[in-house]
This record gives structure tokens, sequence and C-alpha cells, in this order.
């Protein structure tokens, strides 16, 4: 990887909160090359043993420490909140929405005491669709077929309402499968099952590259202005098998349940339309979804 450059203290800084986690971990790797020159800030509730630079992590635990919080996000004109509750590693989804409400507070008090307005941008979820047909416009209804997508259709109603309250830009993003940090690629064993419908099919959905996701990432948090609501992925959803039988992972099929989802196909017009030149948003192909996540793990 290219040698990072140095901050130039003019450049508006961003905050990532949750950094720890597995897309804050991609967005380490690729963000100092793809934004050379910008603050980048990194939260975390632990030290790592692998920081990128001392002086860029903010060890503290938002819910517990606003103050801290606040700290860290001066200066900001962008807070990227990654941080949160997933499926099957306990904790409370609830929490999803609380620190969502925790980053707008403190966008709220970097603006008071800079004179750069602070922009949140929630990591959300294409859960929050539930189980529909067709592709699914930023303008389709929310039907959560899980908790997960309750917990973040919940998060996102209440950010935006809070945003609008306190004057703080909230921009949620709802991402679709990445590639290699799903459950899928990232998490196949030997003796991987895959559900399996009536006319042999496996589950398709919209899925993004890890590479594309940095990419989309870095040029999203350079844009003046935002929607309030982004799809994010690459168009036309991928069937699972293939993704599978792209990366030579063997599997075996099995009936789909009844509450098996077909299919979460995401429309992202409006995604391609925020994106600058240098980047297009190619289809989803598995061979090139698969060998972002291979050299991620090279």
């Amino acid at each position: 990887m290219e040698a990072e450059s140095e901050a130039d203290p003019a450049a508006p800084a961003i905050l990532v909160l949750g950094a720890a986690g597995r897309i804050g971990g991609v967005l380490r790797r690729d963000w100092p090359v793809l934004l050379p020159g910008r603050d980048l800030r990194w939260q975390a509730r632990r030290p790592l043993a692998d920081p990128a630079t001392d002086d860029a992590w903010h060890i503290l635990a938002p819910l517990e420490d606003p103050v801290a919080l606040a700290q860290a996000a001066e200066g900001t004109d962008t807070i990227l909140c990654l941080a949160g509750v997933t499926p099957g590693h306990g904790g409370d989804l609830g929490d999803n929405a609380r620190l969502a409400e925790a980053a707008i507070r403190a966008a709220q008090a970097s603006t008071r005491v800079s004179d750069r307005k602070t922009r949140v941008l929630l990591a959300s979820s294409a859960a929050v669709y539930g189980n529909q047909p067709g592709v699914l416009s930023e303008e389709a209804p929310l039907t959560p077929a899980n908790p997960y997508g309750v917990a973040k259709a919940e998060m996102e109603a209440q950010a935006l309402r809070l945003g609008a309250e306190a004057g703080v830009a909230v921009t949620a993003l709802r991402i679709g499968n990445i590639a290699g940090l799903d459950a899928i690629l990232g998490g196949w064993r030997p003796g991987f099952h895959l559900d399996c419908f009536a006319d042999g099919t496996t589950p398709r959905r919209s899925y993004i590259g890890v590479r594309m996701l940095s990419q989309v990432l870095a040029a999203l948090v350079q844009r003046p202005d935002l929607p309030k609501l982004v799809n994010v992925a690459q168009p036309g959803p991928v069937a699972m098998g293939d993704l599978l039988h792209a990366a030579g992972l063997e599997f075996s099929l099995r009936p789909a349940p009844d509450t098996a989802i077909p299919e979460v196909a995401l429309e992202v017009t409006r995604l391609a339309g925020l994106l600058p030149p240098d980047v297009p948003l190619p289809a989803a192909n598995p061979a090139q979804l698969v060998a972002e996540w291979a050299a991620r793990a090279s």
C-alpha cells in the first residue's frame, strides 16, 4: 500500500465511529490513499493492536462518554457512523438508534464551536426493505422482516427526525451485502448449506465489492450535499450460489424455509448520480466481487 500523506490542517476532517469493525478495517486500509491529505479520525472502544497512527485514534465509548465524542468531532465536516449492533453478536439492537443519536448530538456540538457544519452519514441496511419483489428504490415502503431490519428502520426514522430538529444534515446509507464481509463468503465454512427455492435458484441479493465500497464512501464524503436516503450497492442482484461457485467454495443445497427471502434488489440510480466520473459503478459480477475479497484477504 502507498505511504500515507500528512493531513492538511485546513482540510475538513472526517470522524469514523466504529472504525474497529469490518467495514472500518476496509476504510482504514484504503482511505489514506483515496483521501490524501484529509484529517481522518478513527473511533474505537478499545486500543487496536495495529492502529493506523497513534494520534488518529479516539478511544471512547460513544454512549457512555458524549463529552469525549463531541471533542473527537470538533472541526469535522462529516461523521460516518459505522458503529452498531448486528445479528448474532449479542447486544441490544436498540443501540443502533442510540448510537445514531449520539453521532448527531456530537455533530450538533461540533457545529456550535466551529465555522463548519458537521453532517452525519449512518450505515443502515438493505434489511429495512424486507421481502418485496422488484427493484427497490429509496422511496419503497419499509417492511423489515426481522428484528435487525426493524432496528435499522427505527434508527433511520429517529435519526432523520432528530437531525431536522437539531439542524444536522443526516443521510442513511442503505448498504447491500458486502462481498467477503457477509454471511456467505465471509461466513463460509466446510459443510456450508445454502437455501434453494422451488425453481432451483439460490437467494439473490444486491452486492458491492470491498474495494468498490471504499471508493463509493470516499466519493460520498467529499460531496458537499447528500440526499437523506441512498442505496449503496452495485447494479444487479447476485445469486449466492454463483458467488460461492466463483470463489471455488463447496456447498450443499437445502429447501428454503417459508421465511426465506428470494431476492433483495436495490435501485442504485441515485447513488450512480452522486459519484464522480472517475468512480464508475459497474454491474455486480461474482468473479469481480470474489477478486476484490481475495485481494483484501491476501
